[in-house]
């Protein structure tokens, strides 16, 4: 499948910034099950961008932009050609033992509500495998679906107590049950194709891994009840959704911001 992706963030300054630094987690790498065909960001201000890496091994663009800065656009434009995987991670580079994955942090804090829905919706599966989808299937049949901004601050424990979830708290939510269960899990952004319509989204998606013996690295989406495939283009991942941020930096300049985003992916094919 050929996807493509249009990713629009607009920053908008109360006062002009004296000096910006980001970090932009906003570029996918080929694996075994995904191919970028062209990707390129743009940025319409004078800015120097260089690439790397962060902590987790995502690949990273740092952005430095002196002002006075009144707003910055990013852009993002690409395609990237996917496959059927199953799920399973194929052909990515692991730089950190899955155990690492079993750490919590502030938004995925072990959470006794969740580690009991988890250890209801895994009975009765004969591995860990089986376990692992069950859950995925029951946080789909337990939340209705909010496509809206994910509320900042806001823990996996706090999401549970709501009758709807963003991808983003369902993710963190499935990460803290499958940890509960034994199994390293982490968070993953990127972008999902809605095959029904033309969408515009406030922000990329979001979804869920989970370590298996046997199989390695397998993917779960709670908004769906299933695993990723060939609809989903894989960029960054972490323990959290802070650590796998789009975009995450720091400025210089007194005053507050207005945040604006657009994502769009469609098939070419």
């Amino acid at each position: 499948m050929r996807l493509s992706i249009d990713h629009h963030t607009i920053y908008r300054f109360a006062q002009p910034q004296g000096r910006l630094v980001q970090m932009l987690r906003l570029t996918p790498e080929n694996t075994h099950d995904q191919t970028v065909a062209s990707w390129r960001i743009d940025v319409d201000c004078d800015a120097r961008l260089r690439p790397g890496r962060d902590g987790f091994g995502n690949a990273v663009t740092m952005l430095y932009a002196e002002g006075p800065v009144e707003g910055i656009e990013i852009t993002v434009k690409g395609e990237v050609l996917t496959s059927h995987s199953d799920g399973v991670l194929h052909g990515v580079h692991e730089t950190l033992p899955p155990a690492l994955f079993l750490r919590s942090t502030e938004a995925t804090a072990p959470d006794t509500a969740i580690a009991k829905f988890a250890v209801n919706a895994a009975a009765g599966a004969r591995d860990r495998i089986g376990a692992l989808h069950r859950l995925n299937r029951a946080f789909h049949k337990r939340f209705v679906f909010d496509a809206g901004r994910p509320e900042p601050g806001r823990t996996a424990a706090a999401a549970f107590r709501m009758e709807s979830a963003t991808p983003r708290d369902m993710a963190h939510m499935f990460a803290v049950a499958a940890r509960s269960l034994g199994a390293p899990a982490r968070y993953v952004s990127g972008y999902h194709h809605n095959d029904h319509e033309v969408v515009h989204l406030p922000t990329p998606h979001g979804w869920a891994e989970a370590f298996v013996d046997e199989l390695g690295w397998v993917g779960f989406d709670p908004c769906t009840g299933m695993s990723p495939e060939e609809h989903y283009v894989r960029v960054a991942m972490a323990l959290d959704a802070a650590g796998a941020a789009p975009i995450a930096g720091s400025r210089l300049g007194e005053g507050g911001e207005e945040l604006d985003v657009d994502v769009v992916v469609q098939r070419e094919d």
